[in-house]
């Protein structure tokens, strides 16, 4: 990884946000591949990062023909900030979902779980639409291949409300399903797999990633020779992968002595200052961990813009006081962030690594 290469978002200038005009119509603006004039399909692939793809000609046969280049994700680059700019086309200060792990009523909220700890089901108490009070789909109900058992989630409301669901739960019959609302008249269809980000989750960037990135371009040739002539194709992605191994660090302790609590992820960790030491916080995780990670203010990145225009107090209130962004192949350590298994790939930060998705095309 080319370390201290820091890759903002192009908001407006080839970025993520885009898809979803281009998919419904509106003008390409300035991404780099074009929909034709017969039907579209988004196919969003997660965690098929640009810099992966780049490293590995001709392991994608069917995919190098696509054309098309780079574009970026947002900030943090991570699933749930990413998929809610693609269906919204709203940077994450503007729609709300600003991190995988955010601060809700004074809580730290899993955005893709729509639950905390003392609250592992918030369906009901926080709702959705108060999350993310925007249409997804630009307020059209366009119709969304994703798999089945998302569909009554949390997260599901929050970034795919009004459209029409079609599950699937096996790659053929995602492939099925978009070629028959292709077929069926359906001009504009978004589709979404999740397997490449899973892979590199569990194995990293190894053999088992690169079966995972063949098996895909199989797929995308099924679907290529199942859907009508005419029908374009644009595959784009929510964010890449950097392969950490264990390497999980320790926050410093005179950093936790500084702090009340952590949220976000290993590699887009926020600090959450003890009362009004931010300053003071900033300045001493800038001594201990500037030398592998970012080190910025809270307000440093609402002031640049890191998420997008205009981000509401309200918002603002949902992220932490100092962020800690890895440009080592590193995550920072959080008891309270685990899951099922120990992850080896990961992604949140704004290497080139993580920030560069493509944006390809091909017609049926």
């Amino acid at each position: 990884m080319d370390h201290k290469q820091m890759v903002r978002p192009q908001f407006g200038d080839g970025c993520i946000t885009e898809l979803m005009p281009a998919l419904l119509g509106y003008g390409q603006k300035s991404l780099p591949a074009e929909f034709g004039d017969g039907g579209r399909v988004l196919f969003v692939l997660d965690g098929l990062g640009w810099e992966q793809l780049r490293e590995r000609p001709g392991l994608m046969p069917v995919l190098d023909e696509f054309v098309g280049d780079r574009i970026t994700t947002v900030a943090p680059s991570t699933t749930a900030c990413a998929l809610t700019s693609i269906t919204t086309a709203l940077s994450p200060a503007e729609h709300g979902i600003v991190g995988y792990r955010m601060v809700v009523d004074d809580d730290v909220f899993n955005c893709l779980r729509w639950g905390s700890r003392s609250q592992p089901d918030a369906r009901q108490t926080i709702p959705p639409d108060l999350i993310q009070p925007y249409e997804p789909f630009l307020g059209q109900a366009v119709p969304y291949v994703t798999k089945s058992e998302f569909r009554t989630t949390g997260f599901t409301q929050a970034h795919l409300r009004g459209g029409r669901p079609e599950g699937y739960s096996t790659p053929a019959v995602l492939v099925h399903n978009t070629a028959k609302l292709v077929h069926s008249g359906e001009e504009a269809v978004y589709c979404y797999y999740d397997g490449i980000d899973k892979v590199a989750h569990q194995y990293g960037l190894r053999d088992e990633y690169e079966a995972e990135l063949a098996f895909v371009d199989r797929m995308l040739g099924d679907m290529l020779g199942a859907l009508p002539a005419g029908t374009t194709v644009m595959v784009s992605a929510d964010h890449g992968h950097v392969d950490c191994g264990d390497r999980l660090v320790q926050i410093d302790p005179e950093v936790l002595d500084a702090t009340d609590s952590l949220s976000g992820e290993a590699r887009f960790r926020w600090l959450h200052a003890k009362g009004r030491a931010g300053d003071e916080l900033l300045e001493i995780a800038e001594d201990r961990h500037g030398h592998h990670a970012w080190v910025a203010s809270r307000q440093k990145m609402i002031d640049e813009n890191w998420f997008g225009p205009s981000m509401s107090s309200d918002v603002a209130s949902r992220i932490g006081d100092v962020a800690l962004l890895p440009f080592d192949s590193i995550g920072f350590a959080d008891p309270a962030d685990s899951g099922p298994i120990d992850l080896i790939g990961r992604h949140g930060s704004l290497t080139a690594a993580e920030m560069y998705v493509p944006c390809l095309v091909q017609t049926a």
